[in-house]
């Protein structure tokens, strides 16, 4: 069964970190860009970071200097480090799966291939 799995997530207080972990199983996440997203109360669901196979990275700018994507494809897994985190953060996270024949850092909200259930992330004092 191919499958995403997310883990990491809970309540932290403002200023403070999380790592968030994107565990494969089915699959090697290889050749794939995997991105992660984000979706609180009431809003879209919004792209956070990308990392290439390779390992390219892009942010959103919301995040741009607080989180910071990496992979550890030995692992088959995938981190997203937050750090600095404020209420505004405050969402379900989700990683998901892009196919990639290239090392592109493409991770298209409507256009990835797998996706985890996600992991509810809270920062509140």
């Amino acid at each position: 069964q191919l499958q995403l799995v997310e883990s990491g997530g809970g309540l932290v207080q403002p200023g403070g970190s999380l790592r968030l972990s994107c565990v494969a199983s089915g699959f090697t996440l290889d050749y794939y860009a995997i991105g992660w997203f984000r979706q609180a109360p009431g809003k879209e669901r919004e792209g956070v970071s990308c990392i290439s196979s390779g390992g390219s990275t892009n942010y959103a700018d919301s995040v741009k200097g607080r989180f910071t994507i990496s992979r550890d494809n030995a692992k088959n897994t995938v981190y997203l480090q937050m750090n600095s985190l404020n209420p505004e953060d405050t969402a379900v996270y989700y990683c998901a799966a892009n196919y990639m024949w290239d090392d592109g850092t493409y991770c298209p909200r409507d256009g990835m291939d797998y996706w985890g259930k996600g992991t509810l992330v809270t920062v509140s004092s």
